[in-house]
């Protein structure tokens, strides 16, 4: 077997980021060979974020990059609220958040198989997964385009929501607070006409549903006004301009905009891990369970048998 050296394997390590025993390994399985060892070590990562790509991946970061016409939100995601927190890991959704921006990708397939350094977002992912040990994914993105005012964002400390907002007309101060709206009550849509048919149709269902029996009795044309205004409530709960202010509940921010002659033509709003369903662990139940003595345990048998 060929001897692998100490400088092999920190030459091997500042290459590939990988651990010290996996470059050891790699060298001796490729007799010393740097460039077949630093490959092996690309192929075995690939292998590694593969397997783990079934696992739930919930915590992590918004990365945001904007410049004079544009702001990008990307979420990355991890198992681990602690790897969430690491530097190579916030790198790398600020590297998606950039390349979002400058080549504005049409899908997440295209944004992922982006080059940066000769490496795609997507290499740069599996090898993290291969030195880190969690499923690493980058979930989604948003570009908002500048609409004529201000272009605003607003980043939650800890990275967990990001909002942008492009005013179509407005001071940069009300955009902010617009924003830092958007981040605490989570609006759904910009106005009513952009809430789509579906969803009215659907929510329209349900109150019909819960409504049965305070309308039974009434006349036909009390029933409809009775659903209309419910829905208008709905409506008005999920879009912008229909939500109350949140430092001034007695305006809507419709009525705001409206006195400050200003007007908002997009947003996008993303919080981490929102839709995706969290595995639930209780870990003292695991820690009981494994403390546990087994039954043989409770029940010694006599000695010298």
């Amino acid at each position: 077997m060929t001897q692998i050296t100490a400088s092999q394997v920190k030459e091997l390590r500042d290459r590939t980021g990988a651990g010290m025993s996996d470059c050891k390994k790699a060298l001796e399985a490729t007799s010393g060979d740097l460039d077949k060892a630093a490959e092996k070590l690309r192929m075995d990562g690939a292998a590694k974020a593969d397997k783990k790509a079934g696992r739930t991946a919930a915590e992590g970061v918004i990365g945001v990059a904007s410049d004079a016409g544009a702001i990008a939100l990307v979420e990355l995601n991890s198992e681990t609220d602690f790897v969430a927190k690491g530097e190579d890991f916030r790198g790398l959704a600020k590297l998606a958040a950039q390349l979002a921006l400058k080549h504005r990708p049409a899908t997440i397939e295209a944004l992922v198989a982006l080059a940066d350094g000769g490496e795609t977002l997507d290499a740069k992912r599996r090898n993290m997964v291969a030195k880190i040990g969690e499923n690493l994914t980058l979930r989604r993105f948003e570009i908002v385009a500048a609409a004529g005012g201000p272009l605003v964002t607003y980043v939650h400390p800890g990275d967990k929501i990001a909002v942008a907002v492009a005013m179509g007309k407005g001071e940069l101060e009300l955009g902010r607070d617009i924003a830092m709206h958007i981040a605490a009550m989570s609006p759904r849509y910009l106005d009513t006409a952009s809430v789509p048919a579906d969803v009215l149709a659907s929510e329209r269902k349900i109150i019909e549903a819960q409504s049965a029996e305070q309308s039974e009795g009434k006349p036909p044309e009390i029933i409809a006004k009775m659903l209309d205004g419910k829905v208008r409530k709905f409506v008005a709960e999920i879009t912008l301009l229909g939500q109350p202010f949140v430092k001034n509940p007695d305006e809507t921010i419709e009525k705001l905009l409206k006195s400050k002659g200003a007007s908002v033509a997009r947003f996008a709003r993303f919080a981490v891990g929102e839709g995706i369903e969290k595995k639930q662990t209780d870990f003292a139940s695991e820690v009981d369970d494994l403390l546990r003595p087994s039954p043989r345990d409770d029940h010694p048998s006599p000695k010298g048998n």
